[in-house]
């Protein structure tokens, strides 16, 4: 069975590119749904894409790679085709746009372009193993229980990282990058949260609050959740993309607030007051109690020299954790690293040195943010490659 084009990975990169490649397309999955990480995404109702996306918004071992797929396909241009669709949307926070209903509807969206598209979709099919040929590719599948031999003129790789293997993750783009001869930079577990031995942080789990988390390459002000497990919530999730095993972090619990000032200022007011009373109108006292031990958070403010007081807001605005590790791949929501930008083209996502094969979304070393940016890479970089195909058989 021949076709202008076979794209494995019937994800967000991958639909998108089927969408704008011109027909006479084959999307396969071994999912027995498509689009199963966009259905699961923001707790169902799928952050599509954010208001501020700009390439500063992403890591990639060539941070300049991203920008002509971002500057030729837009959020504003996925913003258009939600509301062609008749997808009710809302912003949330810091620009991420969510759909009102479910995630579904970006799903059967994206189907319905495909189809409209003149393309074909085969689910539950697994992909045995891939060939190149004097005028393209030969993809082995196994489908309905029967094995197939597929060609095609293009093969698009969108199979996406390692992250949340139970979804059927796996590192086929990786494999098949290789095998054709393409780099690969180092793959990492990215957007997870920290791990902490014993138990550290149990009795705080559910806590919840504003902080600047920072290292030496990064910092952002989001909130951070206690588990069971440490430390979670967007400013765990953003910061572990930046972060090394056996690196520190810094928490500051109270950013944004001259601390010293104000608790100097407290203590000629009222120096009878309890400090913990005056810091659990700033923290969780859940958090304040966790952290009276260590401290030393007692008696009142009148007690307190402005030595020690220096060094109580230091302790809370500079607080240091080496974190054990992270969640790893079973809990990433993105793979860090992937297929070498070198050998692609940034306009087209094509690999240089092999014509007609192309390498797109999360597969390849470009990794967003939380907050949308990653479904905007894939609606970008899928637009781009599907684009092009359309365009070298005009």
């Amino acid at each position: 069975m021949d076709y202008r084009t076979i794209i494995l990975g019937a994800g967000a990169a991958g639909m998108m590119c089927a969408a704008h490649s011109g027909g006479d397309t084959l999307v396969l999955d071994h999912a027995r749904a498509p689009g199963e990480k966009i259905r699961i995404s923001g707790g169902g109702r799928c952050n599509f894409t954010n208001l501020y996306t700009g390439p500063e918004n992403f890591l990639s071992g060539n941070p300049h790679f991203c920008k002509s797929a971002l500057a030729r396909y837009t959020q504003w241009d996925f913003i258009d085709l939600v509301n062609r669709h008749g997808v009710a949307w809302h912003e949330k926070t810091l620009g991420q746009l969510f759909c009102d209903g479910s995630s579904k509807q970006i799903v059967a969206l994206l189907a319905q372009e495909v189809q409209e598209a003149g393309g074909e979709l085969w689910l539950s099919t697994s992909v045995q193993g891939v060939d190149k040929t004097v005028d393209g590719f030969c993809v082995q599948v196994e489908r309905e229980g029967a094995a197939r031999r597929l060609t095609c003129r293009n093969l698009v790789l969108a199979t996406g990282g390692k992250s949340i293997p139970k979804m059927g993750a796996t590192g086929l783009a990786y494999d098949v990058a290789r095998q054709f001869g393409l780099a690969l930079t180092e793959t990492r577990p990215a957007l997870v949260p920290f791990t902490f031995p014993d138990g550290r942080f149990k009795p705080l789990a559910g806590v919840s609050l504003p902080v600047r988390l920072s290292n030496a390459r990064a910092g952002f002000d989001e909130a951070l959740l206690f588990t069971h497990r440490g430390l979670s919530g967007p400013a765990v999730l953003q910061l572990s993309s930046y972060w090394r095993e056996g690196e520190a972090v810094s928490v500051n619990l109270i950013p944004d607030i001259a601390l010293y000032d104000l608790l100097r200022a407290q203590r000629q007011e009222g120096g009878r007051k309890a400090l913990t009373t005056e810091l659990a109108r700033l923290l969780p006292a859940r958090l304040v109690d966790a952290l009276k031990p260590d401290l030393k958070l007692d008696g009142n403010l009148a007690d307190l020299s402005d030595t020690r007081l220096e060094t109580l807001c230091a302790a809370l605005q500079n607080w240091h954790l080496t974190p054990a590790g992270s969640e790893g791949y079973r809990t990433a929501e993105v793979t860090l690293g992937g297929i070498d930008t070198d050998g692609l083209s940034s306009k087209t996502m094509q690999a240089k040195t092999n014509p007609g094969l192309y390498a797109i979304g999360e597969a390849v070393d470009v990794t967003g943010w939380l907050g949308g940016y990653n479904f905007q890479w894939a609606w970008s970089s899928g637009h781009a490659a599907g684009a092009a195909i359309a365009a070298s058989h005009r």
